[in-house]
């Protein structure tokens, strides 16, 4: 079977779904499927750019296409040119992504062709996340992404709240939920000794973590307020932001912390540094206004570190049922109050912790390649009609 996987970026710095894209495409080829991932540019150093058509990009064969307009839409004539030439070379198209050019392509071709696919939407189609930038959103619905939905063979969903909620939005009603993994092989816990001489500034403190897009839809900016506000019991805690974005919020971040050396931005973080700081964190925080999975959830909980989430982060219900971390509302009295409770008891947060663990352990890419590969034989079968609608 060869699969088609089409996304408008693979740089880990666009956020989860780029992330998650490689280790969703090594899954299913040592599950036995063959895989071409087709993407743009966007977001990458020339630097990381590999050469040649067809190119092992962290193990997956992907082809790069200039990003050639916009920002967010990453318009690319030459990746629709492409497909125009060469979507009948494959049995299912597998779209990550709505409001993008490369989805609109691929499903327009898919279609013409007779070539069923499957869309991830991301989240996008989240309640929350279709009041922003509403109006051009509602345009790109009626003119794009209503036939793209609607003509899938399936949607995908990462999480049960996701698909309720789109599917209630829009109404539709042939929505899959495959859950996204992590890596098994975990690079080495590092000692706090190592994370010291990473960051000298860490050394023998205990610290709340944020390891995410340092975007405006994270909360991120209450979450600084809410731990400022903390009494002097907390004083040797810090708060340690690390990722990047959108330069004027990074700034505006910044600023509202500027006066307290309590909260460090490190900035991107990958590899042993990653790690570095993960291992050794006491708590995880993404008090998120929207996120339909949350990646770093699921790695912060492999490491034995519990979370403190937002009740619009789609895993807080996992989280309260496995006792593995703390809710609050985007709010900074919420978020003081949570943070005090979790803080203060460092037995508790070990408990959750080791709980976090054995959730960690059912999100694994080996599972969900095996359930990927049975939804594209479903559709295979079923042709554009897709899988069972109800």
């Amino acid at each position: 079977m060869r699969v088609l996987h089409v996304i408008p970026s693979v740089s880990d710095r666009s956020g989860g779904p780029a992330t998650a894209i490689i280790p969703m495409c090594r899954a299913l080829l040592r599950h036995g499927i063959e895989v071409l991932l087709i993407t743009t540019d966007a977001g990458l150093r020339e630097d990381e750019l590999p050469n040649g058509e067809v190119s092992d990009y962290k193990g997956v064969p992907t082809m790069f296409f200039p990003a050639q307009l916009g920002e967010s839409f990453k318009y690319s004539r030459p990746l629709a040119s492409w497909l125009r030439s060469n979507i009948g070379e494959f049995n299912v198209s597998h779209i990550h992504a709505v409001f993008n050019h490369s989805s609109v392509a691929a499903a327009h071709v898919c279609r013409k062709a007779g070539v069923p696919y499957v869309v991830r939407p991301l989240g996008t189609l989240d309640p929350w996340s279709m009041t922003q930038k509403a109006f051009r959103k509602r345009v790109f619905w009626q003119v794009s992404g209503k036939g793209m939905l609607r003509r899938a063979a399936a949607v995908h969903y990462t999480t049960e709240t996701e698909k309720l909620a789109t599917e209630a939005l829009f109404g539709l009603n042939h929505g899959k939920v495959i859950a996204l993994g992590i890596e098994t092989q975990s690079s080495t816990t590092l000692s706090r000794d190592n994370l010291a001489h990473h960051f000298p500034s860490l050394a023998g403190d205990p610290y709340v973590l944020v390891l995410s897009r340092l975007h405006p839809k994270k909360g991120l900016g209450v979450l600084i307020d809410a731990f400022l506000s903390l009494p002097q019991e907390f004083a040797r805690w810090r708060l340690v932001l690390a990722g990047d974005g959108p330069a004027d919020h990074v700034s505006q971040l910044q600023a509202k912390a500027a006066s307290n050396d309590r909260v460090l931005f490190t900035g991107w973080l990958e590899g042993e540094k990653k790690d570095a700081v993960l291992s050794c964190a006491s708590l995880l925080a993404l008090p998120s206004y929207q996120e339909n999975f949350g990646l770093c959830v699921i790695e912060a909980l492999s490491h034995s570190v519990p979370v403190l989430l937002s009740p619009h982060v789609n895993l807080a219900e996992e989280i309260v049922l496995a006792n593995a971390g703390w809710i609050a509302t985007v709010d900074k009295d919420a978020l003081a109050a949570r943070l005090a409770e979790a803080l203060r008891d460092e037995e508790e947060l070990a408990r959750r912790g080791r709980a976090g663990r054995e959730l960690s352990l059912k999100y694994s890419w080996e599972s969900a390649a095996e359930s990927l590969a049975e939804l594209y034989r479903k559709v295979l079968e079923n042709g554009n009609a897709g899988i069972h609608r109800v």
